[in-house]
């Protein structure tokens, strides 16, 4: 058995490019920052960024390309691909992707958490649950021998 399994969160380091192929499926593309520390030998802080290509089809391509901007936190789940093209000078080229197969929105900067998940099964609403302020505690207090354990 093969797995080729991709989950990264990061920030959105562009607005994502939502295109349509000559089938009319959607498609859109973004790049992922992720951030890596570690202490170096001399016990410095050392951090490194990477960036990952991401690419979706379908529904939640339309989702991604009219929620997501440049900043947004975003988890990716999918397979890792690399494709290859001529260009016209006759070069060979290569880009490695994320062709993504779930997300999930990160916390807003302000406002509520997180929105949907973009399987293809469910929904890309946010929950329509009334946000919640304060926890109301009972004035009472808990007498331990009406615990039942």
């Amino acid at each position: 058995m093969y797995i080729n399994k991709a989950i990264i969160y990061g920030n959105v380091t562009r607005d994502p490019e939502l295109k349509a192929l000559p089938s009319g499926n959607k498609v859109v593309s973004f790049s992922v920052a992720t951030n890596r520390t570690w202490k170096d030998a001399a016990g410095a802080k050392q951090e490194a960024v990477d960036f990952h290509n991401v690419v979706f089809y379908g529904k939640p391509a339309e989702i991604l390309g009219q929620y997501l901007r440049k900043g947004s936190g975003v988890m990716v789940e999918g397979r890792i691909s690399t494709r290859s093209w001529d260009s016209p000078d006759g070069k060979k080229n290569y880009r490695t992707e994320i062709i993504g197969e779930n997300f999930q929105f990160g916390p807003k900067g302000t406002g509520t958490g997180a929105a949907g998940t973009g399987s293809p099964a469910s929904s890309a609403s946010s929950s329509s649950a009334p946000e919640v302020d304060t926890i109301e505690y009972p004035a009472d207090d808990i007498n331990p021998e009406d615990i039942p354990f």
